[in-house]
């Protein structure tokens, strides 16, 4: 049995108050711009305790407290009205308290026997929300429906462990202030440190973007009303089948990308006509994509829904696909800039990741994983990269971006793959044979070369392997599952030297949301 984890808080406030003190010269000393990663925080906090010398179990909270110094700045510039102040439930006095819990949280009685009342009513004067319940996963849902910007959270660093990577990865404006003591009733915490937090306030003139409402708007360009308005002869037939691709269910990630990449890099949330075009371009030529994917891998469904190939055959389908590749040049031929080049790199690189995995379709064989890591950075990758690129230059953004934006965006290509390939053997779905990483891996594990053959020629797969080699698949899904993790990590390493918060904000928002 592996021992209990120690979360150690300096012993008393003075020697809180003076680390505090210590970490913010720490901070100011570096360039540091957030959001951070938890290896980053990690990292520094270790930095920090052995500059010290300080004992490496106050890691924890030390890190904690450096990701407060980090954000403190950003939210001091959000009015109090769109902060939330979330308490937990154990500051209340246990032997006394009378209040009801119920599903959203503590319904407080006011008895004024702990410090949650006081708390909340000093939020109340400041115009801020606040509720007393567990877990930060509520507050992330309320900034994800644009209700508020920015959190002030109270709790143990046994629960901060748990919660801390939902504020890190969805890089939310926010504190964490730890409580003095680990258990679950009677706790406390510095009040006068949280409500100074509470009360900090520098007026901004730059507002953080609403990636919520930004989402949103990019979704509203791909109505079917709004398409025509950019679209010419769309009541042809050919055209119009097009435009039903383009309207059919799918997460835009891709446009959405390169108009939040714009946004951050020009500071601003109105988006032109250009920048409009500009994505639906980048939509077509995804569309364009999948309509041809689907027809080299005779699918039948997408998004649940029979594909063009399937409904209209596909010679349809191949038209619809080209005419989807024209019109996205079209759009771009109406903007300024060379950005032409940009998608067309992207295009060659994807038909050459496509065309190393049909020609192993015809010829199936034993393959390596690092030639599967291949096949994810032509096929999968550019999708990502050539949206960055796209707000990168439209923006008239700094060339020194584009080598981590590419480190990025290979990295996060490659563990979206690695993900999906997982994501295949969970239930019951037949799925065909294709060059996966789990395939690579369970070459590499192979008892003999006529268990690979068997494997190829199986008309059901993932029965088969289910059936006859449960364990090695175990071993192979578990391994490539600990791979996309660091190639996760890999992404997020990327976004180091970046110092455009919006920027960074986003690449990490985007990451925790493509990999979910």
């Amino acid at each position: 049995m592996s021992e209990k984890k120690i979360y150690d808080v300096p012993a008393t406030k003075a020697e809180r108050d003076q680390m505090r003190e210590r970490l913010e010269v720490f901070v100011r000393s570096r360039e540091l711009v957030p959001p951070l990663s938890i290896e980053v925080l990690e990292s520094l906090s270790e930095s920090f305790l052995a500059q010290e010398g300080l004992p490496v179990t106050l890691r924890e909270w030390t890190m904690v407290e450096l990701h407060n110094c980090v954000w403190m700045p950003v939210l001091a510039t959000i009015p109090h009205e769109r902060r939330m102040l979330l308490l937990p439930q154990c500051l209340r006095h246990s032997a006394e308290c009378e209040a009801e819990i119920d599903e959203v949280g503590l319904l407080c009685h006011r008895c004024m026997k702990c410090r949650i009342p006081s708390l909340e009513d000093r939020a109340a004067e400041l115009g801020m929300m606040s509720i007393v319940a567990e877990g930060f996963t509520t507050v992330i849902n309320l900034i994800k429906a644009g209700v508020i910007d920015a959190v002030i959270g109270v709790s143990c660093l046994d629960s901060l462990e748990r919660a801390f990577p939902l504020l890190v990865n969805n890089a939310v404006p926010g504190v964490a202030v730890p409580l003095n003591m680990a258990g679950c009733k009677d706790t406390t915490v510095d009040n006068d440190h949280v409500i100074k937090m509470m009360e900090a306030y520098t007026p901004s003139e730059v507002a953080l973007i609403d990636h919520e409402a930004l989402l949103n708007e990019v979704n509203s360009w791909f109505e079917r009303r709004t398409l025509e308005r950019y679209v010419e002869n769309y009541d042809d037939p050919t055209i119009a089948l097009a435009l039903d691709w383009l309207t059919t269910d799918g997460k835009r990630w891709r446009p959405y990308l390169f108009a939040a990449t714009y946004a951050a890099l020009k500071g601003e949330m109105t988006l032109s006509e250009e920048v409009k075009r500009t994505a639906i371009a980048v939509e077509c030529f995804h569309k364009a994509s999948l309509v041809h994917d689907d027809i080299e891998d005779n699918d039948a469904e997408r998004y649940g829904k029979p594909t063009l190939n399937s409904l209209h055959g596909a010679a349809i389908a191949i038209n619809v696909g080209d005419v989807l590749l024209g019109e996205g040049y079209r759009q771009l031929s109406q903007c300024t800039g060379s950005l032409t080049g940009i998608i067309a790199d992207a295009h060659v690189a994807l038909c050459r990741g496509q065309g190393m995995e049909l020609e192993w379709c015809r010829k199936p064989r034993r393959v390596s994983l690092e030639w599967v890591i291949d096949v994810f950075r032509y096929k999968t990758s550019p999708a990502f990269e050539v949206s960055l690129m796209l707000g990168l230059r439209s923006a008239a953004g700094k060339e020194s971006l584009r080598e981590p934006l590419h480190r990025y965006s290979e990295a996060l290509g490659v563990a979206y793959q690695l993900r999906d390939d997982v994501a295949d053997y969970d239930g019951d779905e037949v799925i065909e044979l294709r060059p996966s990483a789990v395939f690579a891996l369970l070459c590499e594990m192979a008892p003999s070369e006529d268990f690979i053959a068997e494997m190829i020629e199986a008309q059901n797969v993932k029965e088969f392997l289910r059936q006859q080699h449960q364990e090695l698949l175990e071993k192979a899904l578990a391994r490539v599952t600990v791979l996309a993790e660091e190639y996760r990590q890999r992404a997020i390493e990327a976004l180091e030297s970046i110092n455009n918060m919006e920027l960074k904000r986003l690449l990490f928002r985007v990451t925790a949301r493509i990999l979910k």
